[in-house]
């Protein structure tokens, strides 16, 4: 470990509130809400044909049925209690894949990559210390979108194999002391981690990419750390708050589904941007100075002899 990461991690263990509130004036500065609300209308409008491509791509080789299903559990991640209407019009689009031509082809391409576009221009606003040193070619930034969505088919690919293998593990029972120890709790334990660390994994991965300039992969786990956990605890509370108290459905009425899915990933959003934030400051830290708080003045008393 480098001295810039032990003077930043001295600073953070030894002042965690003041890093924090200089994290969120640092966000606020910048004006996170707003790049998060951008990110979110984008997302909105990426998701669908995302998850089309991914899901016609991966259709070749995983059987349908099991890769909706993998889709549908990971998907609560992202917009929690809303994964069943997305999922069915993936399935429905599934159904008549056959009549996609080429222009709805790059159609879908276009839209796909509008979320990367307008995160890495969120991104710049956030790592402005870095803009200002280096700017990145335009055809690395209109190349990457798309490399992306390659990597996050991969991932998909990765990811649907694993979970079916632990579906299997988890119909099966172990024979122990003359009793039957059914696997089912195991597997959906390690199926939770599985998502939980696939989640890290791309929003550190996101965060290795996106900003300008070389990032060092510890303060890309720094912030995709961060990222999981704040959404842990606002995904779950989203899911309580919604099956218990909204009555969003009486105010939207049909747009019930898609108010819900908008308002989870403008809160997805800016967990991912206060994540960059959070990076940001770390870097500012290690290679500044913590400013030191004022000393009062005060006089020195003098006595008259």
């Amino acid at each position: 470990m480098n001295l810039l990461n032990r003077r930043a991690l001295a600073y953070v263990a030894g002042h965690p509130m003041d890093f924090t509130v200089q994290c969120l004036k640092g966000f606020r500065a910048n004006q996170g809400l707003l790049l998060a609300g951008a990110v979110a209308y984008y997302s909105l409008l990426s998701i669908l044909p995302l998850l089309m491509l991914v899901v016609v791509a991966l259709s070749h080789v995983i059987d349908q049925q099991e890769l909706l299903l993998t889709v549908g559990r990971y998907l609560n991640w992202l917009v929690p209690g809303q994964s069943k209407p997305i999922v069915a019009e993936v399935a429905q689009f599934l159904a008549h894949r056959d009549l996609v031509g080429g222009v709805l082809l790059i159609s879908m391409l276009f839209f796909s990559s509008l979320a990367f576009t307008v995160l890495e221009n969120a991104m710049c606003v956030i790592f402005k210390h870095r803009v200002a040193i280096r700017r990145r070619h335009f055809m690395i930034s209109a190349i990457m979108p798309y490399c992306y969505i390659l990597s996050l088919g991969a991932g998909m690919l990765l990811v649907t194999l694993v979970a079916g293998s632990l579906q299997v593990l988890g119909q099966e029972s172990v024979q122990l002391f003359g009793y039957s120890w059914s696997l089912n709790g195991v597997s959906g334990v390690l199926l939770y981690l599985l998502g939980l660390g696939g989640e890290v994994l791309v929003l550190s991965s996101i965060y290795l990419v996106m900003p300008v300039g070389r990032l060092s992969l510890s303060h890309a786990l720094i912030g995709g750390v961060t990222a999981a956990l704040l959404w842990e605890v606002a995904r779950r509370i989203l899911v309580w708050y919604f099956t218990t108290l909204s009555q969003v459905n009486v105010v939207y009425g049909s747009m019930t589904t898609a108010i819900i899915v908008m308002f989870s990933l403008e809160i997805g959003a800016t967990l991912l941007l206060f994540g960059a934030q959070v990076i940001s400051e770390f870097e500012r830290v290690g290679r500044e100075r913590p400013k030191r708080a004022a000393r009062p003045m005060t006089t020195e008393t003098t006595q008259i002899k």
